[in-house]
């Protein structure tokens, strides 16, 4: 079968994030993930001053099934210790963009050359409980590359299957209290690794402009 035509294939995923499904990425922010379960627990956030930040979503091209790049925190970190995560951070002022951002951290974090990357499309901002308005860069790596985790930051790398990730049957649910109120969440369980909160919204994010 052609990768271009295979659903899981860091092309045809090329090509989808191209055409996304649903309102515009500046306008949509409400209308996917953890946000769509928890609308009077996120609603008062919109207005509020966020630091922004980016994510990059790092997709493997390994022909008809690519692969998503994860990390592990370390469990040094003050916010979200030894929660899986994708690369990223703040945008800071040198940054020319979410993209720049995005790639520069998980230079800083993983060690993934910005040559192998190419930027595709974003996703709507993530609106974070924790002060963080996050841009999810969406994106593909082509083979070759070599990573090392940063110590202070990243305890473990790992790759989970694209389709995997993108099977709403994987797509479980949690909760628990935020501020007093409860919070209902995604999480998806691959082997070890428990995916949730933020890091399982943007997933099915994706999923539902993506692959929905």
């Amino acid at each position: 079968m052609n990768a271009t035509r295979t659903p899981y294939a860091a092309a045809s995923f090329r090509q989808r994030a191209l055409s996304q499904r649903g309102r515009p990425v500046e306008q949509a922010w409400r209308d996917h993930g953890d946000h769509k379960l928890n609308p009077d627990l996120f609603a008062y956030i919109e207005d509020l001053d966020m630091r922004a930040a980016a994510v990059l979503i790092p997709v493997v091209d390994y022909g008809d099934e690519a692969r998503v790049i994860f990390t592990q925190r370390t469990t040094k970190l003050r916010k979200h210790s030894g929660q899986i995560a994708f690369p990223g951070g703040s945008i800071d002022p040198g940054d020319r963009s979410p993209e720049d951002a995005a790639l520069r951290e998980c230079e800083e974090e993983i060690g993934l050359d910005r040559r192998f990357v190419q930027p595709v499309a974003r996703l709507p901002v993530y609106l974070a409980g924790t002060g963080f308005r996050i841009t999810p860069v969406l994106s593909v790596v082509r083979p070759g590359f070599s990573l090392k985790a940063n110590p202070d930051e990243v305890d473990r790398i790992f790759e989970v299957p694209l389709g995997f990730i993108m099977n709403p049957a994987n797509h479980g649910h949690g909760s628990g209290v935020l501020g007093g109120q409860t919070r209902h969440y995604y999480e998806i369980n691959y082997g070890e690794y428990r995916i949730w909160g933020i890091t399982a919204s943007i997933v099915r994010t994706i999923y539902e402009r993506l692959y929905a």
